[in-house]
């Protein structure tokens, strides 16, 4: 629903060419999602699908019909990749796996995106984002006590893995080019997410403990401005002079409790946070961010969605896609635009998601010579749409 999509729209805004194939009446889940909108003949494009699929064309095709599946297989020889995000062993159940697509085209690379791998004991299990990342460990080391809070940050379990894909796809074309070998590339969604929350494994092996007893020895915390709050990160003892000096506290420097960075945290409530928003307090987030900054302290503004869409840096940098609603709405679907900037790469322009099945005819024409009547037929069948 995500994470594939998101890796294919960033090599699409990469210049590939992305051709889509969607069930023929129901499409990807993505397009049931909600918030949605309504296209051109009344039927929904869910939130979801909107922000992961700019620049591609669809091609409504039924894998489960056999004319359906030969045509995709047909389709496999025109293109470099063939990627797929079902649960693992859906694609083989249908005949379409890897050995079924390498012997129509030996030099395909071939992308399974699952939950779990192609190997794995809970390869069964159905994924969304959340489900991989408790799996990761993370939930549990965020929110020891009590129900985890599920989706901290989006879809970073979908965006991991998608990232992680797209490096995949890039090395194995890449590996081609040296060798003409084509090859499979097996994301786990788990992976990627145990990947992205290293440092769950990573400080319990170094002995760090979720123990008030046993500190870690960092600030990482929302502090109170006139107009919401501020984020700072202090990792260094330096930062912390330098704070002290900003809010106006020399004398921690040479406070016994603050001799290392491992006294913070136990004087962060009663002592560091009163400190420091008796000065953030008289200040906007925007003027405690920049005199943070200013002072070499890593800072930002908790900002809401209206302040990240008109923030100068964002317009500046093409950050937000703009994609006009059919059905009438005068405010835009505003996605994400691409993170990647290359210099000998042009960007943009972008195209809006596609309709459900409306490149349909244009693609199994130009890749395959389909005339119109055996399109006609295909149609009347149910194959395509």
């Amino acid at each position: 629903m995500q994470a594939l999509p998101y890796a294919t729209q960033l090599l699409a805004r990469l210049g590939a060419d992305v051709v889509k194939v969607e069930h023929p009446t129901m499409g990807d889940s993505g397009r049931g999602s909600s918030p949605f909108m309504l296209d051109p003949d009344g039927r929904k494009v869910g939130a979801t699908y909107l922000r992961n699929n700019f620049n591609k064309r669809s091609v409504g095709i039924d894998l489960k019909a056999e004319a359906g599946r030969e045509l995709f297989l047909d389709l496999v020889p025109h293109f470099d990749v063939v990627a797929e995000n079902f649960k693992a062993g859906t694609l083989e159940r249908l005949g379409l796996g890897y050995d079924a697509i390498a012997a129509r085209h030996p030099g395909v690379i071939h992308v399974s995106l699952s939950g779990f791998g192609s190997d794995s004991p809970y390869q069964h299990y159905p994924a969304y984002a959340s489900i991989v990342e408790a799996m990761s460990g993370i939930y549990a080391y965020k929110t020891p006590d009590g129900p985890p809070t599920t989706i901290p940050v989006g879809a970073l379990g979908d965006i991991s893995s998608a990232l992680f894909a797209t490096i995949g796809i890039l090395v194995a074309l890449r590996h081609r080019e040296r060798t003409g070998e084509g090859q499979h590339v097996d994301i786990a969604m788990l992976d990627a997410m145990v990947a992205m929350t290293d440092l769950v494994m990573n400080l319990w092996s170094l002995g760090a403990r979720q123990d008030p007893e046993k500190p870690l020895g960092l600030i990482c915390e929302g502090f109170r401005c006139s107009d919401g709050y501020v984020v700072m990160q202090v990792v260094r003892e330096h930062q912390f002079t330098k704070l002290a000096d900003l809010v106006g506290k020399p004398e921690w420097h040479d406070d016994p409790r603050f001799a290392d960075r491992y006294g913070w945290e136990p004087n962060l409530d009663d002592v560091i946070r009163p400190a420091v928003e008796a000065w953030s307090s008289q200040r906007t987030r925007a003027e405690a961010a920049e005199e943070l900054a200013a002072a070499g302290i890593a800072a930002g503004p908790s900002q809401t969605a209206p302040e990240i869409i008109a923030a100068p840096p964002v317009a500046l940098h093409n950050r937000v896609v703009e994609m006009p609603r059919p059905e009438g709405v005068a405010e835009p679907v505003l996605v994400p635009g691409n993170p990647v900037k290359l210099s000998k790469v042009a960007e943009g322009p972008e195209t809006r998601v596609p309709w459900l099945g409306e490149h349909t005819d244009e693609v199994l024409a130009a890749e395959l010579g389909l005339d119109a009547d055996r399109l006609d037929e295909l149609r009347a069948d149910g194959v395509i749409g």
